[in-house]
């Protein structure tokens, strides 16, 4: 179920790319992934930051608002001192949970992007069980400084060796 809702919140927020990703980029992209580096070197990855605030709103405001009522007496009878500092842990939650599930979404819309552009280069190779090994590779490759249009051969010929 929680995978669905996230799949609603990828489908709603993300741009797709005019373009598919290219091999040399799906590579690359799969590094950053697998190496847990920054999103945002992906090429392709885009989201309305607009429509993501308003979804990160309405999954705050469902949790917040049946607390608050469900508190609402106790919270009535607190010194205001003590209602302020409340108020001002509930401020840095609430930004501070909004760049987790920020990064969240990005990493699977990512993952997303990347599972499409593996079907097309490489689809006899299952993403979950080659990933890293395909990871692996691409660095030896940039090590070995492949030509670009001998990369996607090397890739797959180190591959099927390793099969």
């Amino acid at each position: 179920m929680f995978e669905s809702i996230v799949q609603k919140i990828i489908d709603y927020t993300f741009q797709k790319p005019k373009y598919p990703l290219r091999f040399r980029e799906l590579m690359e992209a799969n590094r950053i992934v697998v190496d847990n580096l920054d999103i945002k070197m992906i090429p392709g990855v885009k989201f309305c930051r607009l429509k993501l605030y308003l979804v990160y709103f309405i999954i705050w405001n469902l949790i917040i608002i049946p607390l608050a009522l469900l508190f609402h007496g106790f919270l009535k009878s607190l010194d205001c001192h003590v209602s302020i500092i409340l108020a001002i842990l509930f401020t840095l939650l609430f930004f501070g949970t909004y760049k987790i599930f920020e990064e969240r979404i990005k990493e699977e819309a990512a993952r997303r992007l990347i599972k499409e552009a593996w079907q097309k280069y490489l689809p006899h190779f299952p993403y979950e069980k080659y990933a890293e090994e395909v990871a692996q590779i691409y660095k030896e490759a940039i090590d070995k400084e492949i030509p670009k249009h001998k990369f996607e051969q090397y890739v797959i010929d180190r591959l099927v060796q390793k099969d």
